[in-house]
């Protein structure tokens, strides 16, 4: 019986640093950590504290200039630290295994499947490319892939993402590692798919009684899928506990920071504001004395917090399961910290700027495949956007949310004119620019519809300062022309987005992502447009960043009552900023409708699985669970009925797979396109539950 409680991994004590020609640069101090038999344990924290270095001290892969400086990982009772390059490669890959953050980075993209998959067991056990084969097929139906036998012979370019991760979680598992790594696994994948990948990966571990390590800066996932949770501060953990213990009663100040970043059901953008954490991450050679948050914190104490390094410690009345890194959280109302400073407005609808009726985009696609030629069916349609309808209004936000390949970004292109609408309408002010190229639009127009894409570091020229970028858009648009004033308006953008005057002078690779994300806002708001298109602008961005960046989109909108349309897969956000919802699938919109609405039931079944799939960081918040099967199927040969039908859990018969649904009015401006009767839908149990008052646990 001892045997089996035996920690998989210890490390104690351990201090990891990367040695450059400017110096010792301590990357992660004083980090212990136990991961007992069959356990989940949770690493989270902003970028740059550690989380990843840790991962990789534990595989070893620390490169040419990192090394551990002191401490120990003691993996089965070897240390790891003590090994040669054969013992290690016996490891990695059987004992230990990582999934990392992106699954196409991970696999050859001149290997098949079957190739990479069968190499695993080849490389680590005694046995023939037959069995081999055999046990690949096998875990590639462990990990629900449709014809794993197709799957085996295809190339990683010709599955989607999230096959493509299913695969490299196939591989991390063939040979049955005790203890398994993931590094951000589901961070660029739809909420429907990662709610897939969890569960998934959930039960094979289960299966084979595999403890795994969950790096994540998503407190929602780690809530619904560790035991315990490590907050990592600069290198260092400042907190740690069990799950209903530390999201409960979290008691160190940069913990309570996270969670007030955090777009909850209980937040609200006016009654409830998100609180951003004031500051940045301090970098490892600029770390101060004393406690490491403390140019962050509100309750930093001169004299006490700034003296010397202090070591974590157990938080009284925890049965030694709750630890944290610092003097006062005993002397802290965190009650307060909860409580919004300040109650907003609501800001007052104006009238319609934006009128999509009926829009289409098709894409041509030419067959010439030998077939194709015989029978004279050699040209098909991807119907990207089917039958559009929607509106917007000034100083309104409308969100349109939906999985990978939906049509969100489609229709996006079709109205800042880079394509042209194949039917209906797109009308902005009254006037069609659906069928209107973007060089054919007048400078007005272009300046009135402006865009905040998804990847900041992709979007900003790399050389050129921030002041020209910037100065470029305001000379490009007429909005000024002498030089003075060019550079004045520049600075108030500045000051508009919270970033320092002398950031001017910066070239974009001495800015973070966050940087360069309000850059880019600066840049859209340049012109003072009525709409925004904003894809995505959070989704690459830290919790903290995150919340900084909407809480400036939310500012700029009040200062110039601006339209905001914002694409996005993640309804927490969607929930917090949204006043109205579109949810697109296959081209179509099958529900919109206000927030509340939306997030109440009548459901259409696929918003419902939408809701279902979002990962909520409230212990005290109920949620049912539904996991979508399957995949999207290809726009370029869709369903002949309901867009729907192939994954939906609420299918009632026949009448799914051969008709088009019709819209249906629920009330005022709700519509939802489903067979079911709305009377049926109505019955529907909420997806997500609130605690009452009377029953919710008070933060201590």
């Amino acid at each position: 019986m001892n045997d089996i409680q035996e920690p998989v991994l210890v490390c104690k004590d351990l201090c990891i640093s990367y040695y450059t020609r400017a110096g010792e640069i301590p990357a992660v101090v004083d980090f212990s950590l136990t991961v007992k038999p069959g356990e989940t344990i949770g690493i989270v924290g902003e970028s740059g504290c550690g989380k990843s270095t840790v991962a990789m001290a534990i595989m070893q892969y620390m490169g040419a200039n990192g090394g551990i400086k002191s401490g120990s990982i003691t993996f089965k009772g070897r240390d790891l630290t003590t090994l040669n390059e054969n013992e290690l490669r016996s490891i990695r890959g059987s004992e230990i295994s990582m999934i990392y953050q992106e699954p196409f980075a991970s696999l050859n993209p001149s290997l098949k499947i079957s190739t990479q998959l069968m190499e695993v067991p080849l490389a680590h056990e005694n046995i023939s490319k037959e069995e081999a084969r055999k046990r690949s097929v096998q875990m590639l139906e462990d990990v629900k892939l449709p014809d794993p036998e197709r799957v085996m012979e295809s190339y990683p370019h010709q599955l989607s993402g999230g096959q493509q991760q299913r695969v490299v979680i196939a591989m991390g598992l063939l040979s049955k590692p005790s203890l398994l790594l993931l590094d951000e696994p589901t961070t660029a994948l739809d909420v429907t798919v990662e709610a897939g990948i969890v569960k998934l990966v959930g039960d094979i571990s289960k299966k084979f009684g595999t403890s795994q390590i969950y790096i994540s800066h998503n407190l929602g996932l780690i809530l619904e899928t560790c035991d315990r949770v490590f907050v990592m501060y600069s290198g260092e953990v400042v907190e740690e506990g069990t799950i209903n213990s530390l999201f409960t009663w979290p008691k160190h100040p940069y913990t309570h920071g996270l969670f007030s970043c955090i777009p909850l059901p209980t937040t609200d953008k006016n009654a409830a504001p998100l609180k951003p954490i004031r500051g940045q991450l301090p970098l490892p050679f600029e770390r101060p004395p004393g406690c490491y948050f403390g140019p962050r914190c509100d309750h930093f104490k001169k004299g006490l917090c700034d003296k010397g390094h202090f070591r974590m410690e157990n938080v009284e009345g925890s049965a030694l399961d709750h630890r944290v890194r610092c003097l006062r959280y005993k002397d802290i109302d965190h009650t307060k910290i909860l409580s919004p400073e300040t109650v907003r407005e609501s800001l007052e609808i104006g009238k319609r700027v934006l009128n999509v009726d009926g829009m289409k985009k098709y894409y041509e696609v030419k067959d010439s495949s030998f077939m194709a030629m015989i029978t004279g069916k050699n040209t098909q349609f991807v119907k990207a956007n089917e039958e559009l309808n929607f509106t917007a209004h000034e100083s309104e936000t409308v969100a349109i949310v939906g999985e990978s390949g939906c049509g969100k970004s489609t229709f996006a292109k079709v109205l800042m004119g880079l394509e042209t609408g194949t039917d209906g309408e797109i009308r902005h002010k009254g006037k069609d620019i659906s069928d209107i190229e973007v060089r054919d639009r007048s400078t007005k127009q272009i300046r009135s519809l402006q865009m905040v894409f998804q990847n900041p570091f992709d979007t900003l020229n790399p050389s050129h300062s921030i002041g020209g970028q910037i100065s470029r858009v305001i000379r490009q648009f007429g909005i000024e022309t002498d030089k003075k004033k060019i550079f004045n308006r520049v600075m108030k953008l500045l000051d508009t987005v919270k970033l320092p005057r002398d950031f001017y002078f910066r070239k974009p690779r001495q800015l973070s992502g966050g940087q360069k994300q309000r850059i880019g806002i600066a840049r859209a708001f340049a012109g003072n447009p009525s709409i925004v298109i904003a894809d995505e602008p959070v989704s690459a961005l830290d919790v903290s960043v995150a919340a900084a960046v909407t809480e400036l989109l939310m500012d700029i909108q009040r200062k110039h009552k601006t339209t905001l349309l914002f694409i996005s897969h993640d309804l927490s956000v969607v929930r917090y900023l949204a006043d109205r919802i579109v949810v697109m699938y296959l081209g179509h919109i099958l529900e919109r409708g206000t927030t509340e609405e939306i997030f109440a039931p009548p459901y259409h079944p696929y918003t419902e699985a939408l809701l279902s799939a979002v990962p909520i960081a409230d212990p005290e918040i109920t949620k049912r669970r539904i996991v979508l099967e399957g995949d999207l199927p290809s726009a370029m040969d869709p369903p002949k009925g309901c867009p729907f039908c192939t994954r939906c859990h609420r299918k009632i018969g026949d009448i799914c797979d051969n008709e088009l649904p019709r819209e249906t009015l629920v009330k005022d401006r709700h519509v939802i396109k489903c067979h079911i009767p709305i009377q049926e839908l109505s019955k529907i149990e909420p997806v997500i539950r609130m605690p009452e008052e009377s029953e919710r646990i008070h933060v201590q």
